[in-house]
């Protein structure tokens, strides 16, 4: 079956997780994407997993793979003629080009954007940046946790005042940076095609932090500040509760005024429906009474065991989840029906991993693979530029390219 993005070919040079998972998205979509690494590898082959605590081998090493399936692996030195002349060659041949590289560096080999572009005329590059191409922090060293979560608003505005900031898994605002990126390099293909000129596609991890935090961004002009207390927030009714088996439920209901008295019926307070503050929104936030209600609910919510609210919010259609970790979703029937987690095909057994989150009526979830080892593409891929085999012998023997790595080597084991 067609791919969307059969036919498009994509050079990738990066790094880590944020861009690196753009091209694997891509790639999952049809596109052919090369992902170029210097001898030493991305870093991710190899410090990742340790911080995961998770295992990383040359059979399993689904810290890299997360980012960087569906690609074909090759080694280039870029700082050799041999080495720089073949990645000018993909670039010829592409239609999109993806790096996270600074700006700074690819300019001394010739890989920025300007220079590309006056060489390329239509080839798109998407470059994946800490805190954007402008001003003085464009070359700064830029990452998920300080870039998206901290400098993006996200630490400051996501916690339960006067608590900690939450603890997000890694690459939290990496993985949507990625799908920004990708969703930017898709309008600039379109625009290629009418045009027949490429275009230069940024997103910068700030920027998708600043994003995805719209509504707090606009409303915290108009006297609505964050960070909240989950006791003082404008809706006591789209809140999280705890059961009395200790775990976290999620609710959500906007149309507060019809939907406090339901409430009170579930939890047993019905005492309280002739309470006129307590039943409008307007009256519960103009006499800051939301702390009391949410304590109402506190207590209600805490008679029941989580399953037990789960059943008794859907009988009455309306909604209320489970605030689930990881190890619940691996057994989320919705979840795996809908092939929004598949398994990789491990020789010691298959592993979950989350899909692309978009999802296509013609087109089949792709399946999964693990990822080839640094360089196990380098010599096919040579012989496809058209090297011979003296070239590329001489080539591999002076370090230009690198040839299949084992991982045991990388880490010096």
């Amino acid at each position: 079956m067609t791919k969307p993005l059969d036919g498009v070919k994509v050079v990738d040079l990066t790094t880590f997780l944020a861009t690196p998972t753009t091209g694997r998205v891509l790639g999952e979509w049809g596109a052919e994407v090369i992902k170029v690494e210097a001898s030493k590898g991305d870093p991710t082959r190899v410090n990742q997993a340790p911080v995961y605590g998770m295992p990383y081998t040359d059979e399993e090493n689904l810290a890299f793979d997360m980012a960087n399936m569906h690609k074909r692996c090759i080694s280039l030195n870029l700082k050799s003629e041999v080495g720089l002349e073949a990645f000018n060659k993909l670039l010829a041949d592409a239609d999109i080009f993806i790096t996270n590289t600074r700006t700074k560096s690819l300019a001394k080999m010739g890989l920025d954007w300007e220079s590309l572009h006056a060489k390329y005329p239509r080839l798109i590059m998407g470059h994946g940046l800490g805190y954007g191409k402008k001003g003085p922090e464009k070359d700064a060293a830029g990452f998920d946790v300080t870039c998206y979560m901290g400098r993006g608003g996200v630490f400051g505005t996501t916690v339960d005042k006067d608590s900690f900031p939450m603890i997000p898994t890694n690459g939290y605002g990496d993985f949507q940076a990625s799908m920004f990126l990708c969703a930017g390099l898709l309008a600039a293909y379109i625009a290629r095609e009418k045009t027949g000129q490429g275009e230069y596609v940024t997103c910068a991890l700030q920027h998708a932090g600043i994003y995805a935090l719209s509504t707090g961004m606009v409303s915290a002009q108009y006297g609505n500040p964050y960070p909240k207390s989950r006791l003082e927030v404008n809706n006591p009714l789209n809140n999280v509760f705890r059961s009395s088996d200790e775990k976290w439920v999620v609710l959500c209901l906007p149309e507060y005024d019809r939907d406090w008295p339901r409430v009170l019926e579930l939890i047993g307070r019905e005492d309280l429906k002739g309470d006129a503050d307590m039943a409008s929104i307007d009256a519960v936030n103009a006499k800051g009474l939301a702390s009391q209600v949410v304590k109402i609910l506190d207590d209600g919510f805490a008679q029941f065991t989580r399953d037990q609210l789960l059943a008794m919010f859907k009988e009455n259609d309306m909604p209320c989840e489970p605030a689930q970790t990881p190890t619940d979703i691996y057994e989320d029937e919705n979840a795996i029906v809908n092939e929004y987690i598949k398994q990789v095909p491990y020789p010691a057994g298959g592993r979950w991993c989350p899909t692309a989150p978009v999802q296509f009526e013609l087109l089949e979830t792709a399946e999964f693979a693990p990822t080839g080892k640094l360089g196990s593409d380098t010599i096919a891929v040579m012989q496809e530029l058209g090297y011979d085999q003296a070239t590329i012998d001489a080539a591999l023997a002076d370090g230009s390219i690198c040839g299949e790595v084992d991982l045991d080597t990388l880490v010096g084991r």
